[in-house]
């Protein structure tokens, strides 16, 4: 408990804990916030949980406060080391049947699917990609955190531009993969 706020149905749910506007996710901490909030144990203001009551209210608990445990407290950089992108050349068995597949990681930035202006005082810093294919007019946004996967392309060479972008669709990143489909054979049916 921190402050007078108790542990209630109002305040507990699988998906998060929200306190001062951060949703926290609780699902793997709720059997120890079940079996903290029992009635022995439990001063008689509060309520006893049970799987499925929604703990998305609160503003002052903490996690670690119903789940009996103090881990170490994160605290906010004052300066981040610049994210990066990190392209690998396509997978060239895939390559040669025509599906591209090029994997990918970052350092200093987690791809996640979440956007906007407050998205940016998350930390340690999150983002997304944006991908552009052949000086494509267009491209499409991914927040998989997976290896990319494109088929259909037609033989020949391709250009692939992979952008890491923040949370309000700013570059921080980017590499330029390039490759060549290579023909296949015509099949007979």
């Amino acid at each position: 408990m921190l402050g007078d706020q108790s542990v209630s149905p109002a305040n507990v749910s699988r998906r998060g804990l929200l306190i001062g506007g951060a949703t926290f996710i609780v699902a793997a901490a709720l059997p120890a916030i079940e079996s903290a909030a029992q009635p022995s144990s439990a001063p008689p203001s509060s309520t006893t949980l049970k799987q499925g009551d929604n703990l998305m209210n609160t503003t002052n608990a903490t996690v670690a406060d119903h789940a009996g445990f103090n881990p170490a407290p994160v605290v906010p950089l004052a300066s981040q080391p610049a994210a990066r992108l990190i392209v690998d050349s396509p997978l060239p068995e895939q390559l040669a049947t025509g599906y591209v597949v090029v994997r990918y990681r970052t350092e200093n930035l987690r791809i996640m699917p979440v956007y906007g202006p407050d998205a940016l005082r998350v930390l340690p810093r999150i983002g997304h990609l944006h991908i552009t294919v052949d000086d494509s007019p267009w491209h499409w946004l991914d927040a998989s955190g997976e290896p990319l996967s494109i088929n259909g392309l037609p033989p020949g060479p391709h250009k692939l531009l992979i952008e890491l972008e923040s949370p309000t669709h700013k570059v921080i990143d980017s590499a330029t993969v390039h490759f060549e489909i290579p023909q296949r054979p015509a099949s007979h049916h």
